[in-house]
């Protein structure tokens, strides 16, 4: 990459829209970070069911968020993750993955508090550079001076197949309409919550992942850093 490439890379957009994959994907060929800021909402939603605690109780909630220990780590297992994702000493990168983590996770992403919490770590790593971030505020709010803004969008139907398609795959059993229900709740709390709705940002790129295959997403965003 030259002098003139994108120093950091937002990838925004709902649920299951694909943005990981890419975001992944676009680090690997660029040789650059991957964070995928998702996870730390998903590691507080996690603790915080881990410990019995309100989810709705917004002063609780962002008192875990800024006391955890949360760190993420190149992968040191093959197993189809991008990070190890760990609080504290304890590995917890597939438990963020559960059912319970999915259904909450926009409870606890919507608490100002948290939000706070949580952006500001983020910035620091963002502003490191040669970094692509994923999330759902990373160009409006987290990286408004992102060298690229891409919104990644796909149908709650969609989303919802490629959500039970995991699920299956990892050896567990799914209800494709529960999914689904989830997926357009998720999306209503994310997209009217008061603080950094999910929207594309005013200069970002929008691309529907319904109709493009994964490859012609990467090579529309590869065109984008060139």
């Amino acid at each position: 990459m030259t002098s003139s490439s994108p120093n950091i890379i937002a990838i925004d957009g709902p649920a299951a829209s694909g943005k990981s994959t890419l975001g992944r994907s676009l680090a690997q060929t660029l040789g650059y970070i991957f964070f995928d800021t998702g996870v730390m909402y998903r590691a507080v939603t996690y603790l915080a069911l881990q410990f019995d605690m309100d989810l709705r109780d917004e002063a609780v909630i962002t008192k875990l968020a800024q006391d955890s220990k949360l760190d993420v780590r190149p992968a040191t297992k093959e197993d189809g993750r991008a990070n190890d994702i760990m609080a504290g000493d304890k590995d917890i990168t597939w438990e963020l993955r559960q059912g319970n983590v999915d259904a909450n996770v926009s409870i606890v992403a919507a608490h100002a508090g948290v939000r706070t919490a949580l952006s500001a770590q983020q910035r620091k790593i963002g502003l490191r550079g040669k970094i692509v971030m994923v999330g759902r505020d990373i160009g409006t709010v987290v990286l408004p001076e992102a060298d690229i803004k891409v919104y990644l969008d796909a149908s709650a139907e969609e989303r919802a197949k490629r959500r039970y398609n995991e699920v299956i795959a990892r050896g567990e059993t799914a209800d494709y309409e529960k999914i689904l229900e989830k997926i357009i709740e998720r999306d209503h709390i994310d997209s009217t919550r008061a603080v950094a709705p999910l929207k594309p940002a005013e200069d970002a790129v929008i691309l529907d992942s319904d109709k493009m295959s994964v490859e012609e997403v990467l090579a529309h965003v590869l065109e984008l850093c060139k």
